[in-house]
């Protein structure tokens, strides 16, 4: 499905407008018309999708906030999946377009985003061109992934945007700005390649690709895991603790029942 809606935070409209065209269900009456959603998909009304859609109107006529497909936004979503030699398990990139479709540069490495704030903050000017690595904020690092919201809206206020890429085995929220890729497995807690990164690697990021990459061969890898060791971790009694040891990786779902 191409990108369509031309919304905050990396388009111009907001979800008022978009309500005022007639909202999510005109959405889905429009995917639907275009062949892009299963109709027949059963929905908790105990309706289809396209039974559900009929009762509602479609998109206002000139409406400008929903692109129509042969003239989107960008020709696929913003949602992208890498793989590489530094996610061999896969990692999630938000890229609109507007960043760019390619980032190479050497890592700048910090141990949780608390280490990153304060760095930004005395020096902005470090961060240009780098590709900002933040680990130790998987599931079990975390523990329990949290999100990366104020590093990336630290890089937006530094006006670095556009300067820096930043990764990292926590998540993102839907607010977040910038290059960014999150959710990389396997996490650096476990012994993933994140974690064996060092300031200087270059690091490439090409999401027509979908391939994420530090410049570093598999025999120096396995040298650099060799002698990893792995960080405590940051909870060493109760619910979080049991969390740590049951919970699964992101590019299974982080469940703790398997």
């Amino acid at each position: 499905v191409p990108f369509l809606a031309d919304l905050k935070p990396s388009g111009k409209y907001v979800m008022e407008d978009l309500h005022k065209i007639g909202g999510t269900p005109a959405v889905i009456h429009y995917l639907l018309e275009q062949g892009l959603l299963d109709g027949d998909c059963m929905t908790v009304t105990g309706k289809t999708l396209a039974e559900n859609a009929k009762i509602f109107p479609p998109l206002s006529e000139g409406q400008q906030i929903i692109r129509p497909l042969d003239n989107p936004i960008k020709s696929t979503g913003h949602i992208q999946i890498l793989y590489g030699n530094l996610a061999p398990e896969g990692s999630v990139a938000k890229i609109t377009g507007k960043e760019g479709m390619f980032f190479s540069g050497p890592a700048l490495v910090f141990e949780g985003e608390e280490s990153m704030i304060t760095a930004i903050s005395e020096n902005p000017a470090n961060f240009k061109g780098k590709v900002v690595v933040i680990r130790g904020e998987g599931p079990k690092g975390g523990p329990g992934m949290p999100e990366m919201l104020t590093p990336t809206s630290a890089i937006m206020g530094a006006g670095l945007g556009k300067e820096c890429a930043l990764l990292t085995d926590g998540r993102f929220s839907g607010g977040s700005h910038g290059f960014v890729v999150g959710h990389i497995c396997p996490e650096a807690q476990e012994g993933g390649p994140i974690g064996l990164v060092q300031n200087g690697d270059k690091i490439t990021i090409d999401v027509v690709k979908r391939v994420i990459d530090v410049e570093l061969t598999e025999a120096e890898l396995e040298e650099r895991r060799r002698k990893w060791t792995p960080p405590p971790h940051k909870a060493a009694r109760g619910a979080l603790w049991k969390y740590t040891k049951l919970v699964s990786p992101a590019s299974r779902g982080c469940v703790t029942d398997e």
